[in-house]
């Protein structure tokens, strides 16, 4: 196998591979055995008989070359086309290597599954209270890019982590439509970051119709940020610095065409929240790995990784030793609720918000656009002049966050 040569069969073409170290074969038994296509013991199935004595059977030429490809997981190109019971099985044997706990390979092994099956891999990912896993696993996690709900409550993001890139990526933008990111020290300036990608470049969050922003320290200011959030339907500002009124009412219904819950919803109930897809044992697999590791050994990497991640000594510091915003569920249930939501009747999201997103955004942004736009405004009966005049100009903070992308 040393100086073979490689053919590989890829979408009807034969193509030539070279510089590629096959996975070293298990210590054999038998110095005699050191050809890793000699049978070896993982290539047979040992059962006892009903007199008790040992029996052997060759597994079939399937397993066996099922096991190889997991091996080297990491010499393969691509999964595109594989029918789904082939990936799937391979995803269980690679499971059941432990391959995705090898921080090498896992990466890119996940990303092998997440481009040839979707969703099928991970649906929907439960992070919630779990920073260290997060932090640990940023990579990998980040693969996950078919995800339809993702709960990063209390995960300590801050203002300024760098999972907001990946969350309005193009990536997640058509598939993503729940996101939990409460209790996690968001202020007005997290939120303007987190959607100026959405509000300048139109791009990211295209489908979400649920976002959770409770406990953190929102004003009112910060909902005009959620303004380019076109098929946002249910909303939770519970415990932020929002209190009920008329004018909260008044201005939720303005901007973004919710209306005022009596009652809990319950598409924020967290026990309605968990992870799904094939991946979800190797979440498992990943939080009880993290979890043997020593204290402080855990400490160390955490830290190590936190400076790696955000760059900034003084920053990290004070995000590890901040006390989290998270709260007992007595009293979550003893404080106000906020929730919004928008009625399957009530056209008013459909009406003005996109109408006025459209008729004052895009003259910002669109300069094709922008003579139509004007003609809109002036033509218009049901959009009064003042709204084109109340145009959210690009602000110096704004030019900012733009260059930072």
């Amino acid at each position: 196998m040393d100086n073979s040569t490689i053919y590989v069969r890829e979408r009807g073409s034969l193509r030539r591979v070279s510089d590629i170290v096959l996975a070293q074969p298990k210590p054999a038994l038998s110095c005699r055995r050191t050809n890793p296509f000699v049978p070896r013991k993982e290539h047979f199935i040992f059962t006892y008989n009903e007199e008790g004595s040992l029996r052997y059977t060759t597994k079939s030429l399937f397993d066996i070359t099922l096991l190889f490809v997991v091996d080297n997981i990491h010499h393969v190109d691509s999964l595109i086309g594989f029918p789904e019971q082939i990936g799937d099985k391979l995803f269980v044997a690679a499971e059941e290597n432990r391959v995705f706990l090898n921080p090498e390979i896992s990466s890119k092994a996940l990303q092998l599954f997440s481009d040839a099956y979707g969703s099928m891999v991970l649906e929907s990912l439960c992070l919630r209270n779990r920073f260290p896993l997060l932090h640990e696993r940023m990579d990998e996690i980040k693969t996950f890019h078919n995800l339809k709900s993702l709960d990063l409550f209390g995960c300590k993001l801050g203002d300024n982590h760098e999972l907001f890139q990946h969350l309005t990526s193009t990536s997640l933008a058509r598939s993503l439509i729940q996101l939990f990111i409460g209790s996690n020290s968001l202020s007005d300036a997290g939120l303007q970051r987190l959607t100026a990608p959405i509000r300048m470049m139109h791009k990211g969050l295209d489908c979400l119709q649920l976002l959770d922003i409770s406990y953190n320290n929102i004003s009112e200011r910060a909902l005009e940020y959620l303004t380019c959030l076109p098929k946002l339907a249910n909303l939770d500002v519970s415990g932020t610095s929002l209190k009920l009124g008329t004018g909260l009412k008044a201005t939720m219904s303005n901007l973004l065409g919710l209306i005022y819950s009596e009652k809990p919803l319950a598409a924020f109930d967290h026990s309605r929240c968990k992870t799904e897809g094939w991946a979800e044992q190797v979440v498992n697999q990943w939080e009880m790995n993290s979890s043997q590791m020593p204290k402080q050994k855990k400490v160390e990497d955490s830290r190590t990784s936190a400076l790696r991640f955000f760059g900034r000594q003084k920053f990290v510091r004070t995000v590890l030793n901040a006390t989290p915003l998270t709260h007992k569920s007595t009293e979550e249930n003893k404080s106000e609720r906020l929730h919004f939501y928008r009625p399957a009747n009530n056209d008013v999201r459909e009406k003005q918000v996109p109408s006025r997103t459209n008729d004052l955004e895009n003259p910002c942004h669109d300069p094709r656009k922008r003579r139509l736009q004007s003609e809109t405004c002036d033509t218009s009966n049901e959009s009064p002049p003042g709204k084109c005049s109340s145009s959210p100009t690009l602000t110096a903070e704004d030019i900012d966050l733009l260059n930072s992308y």
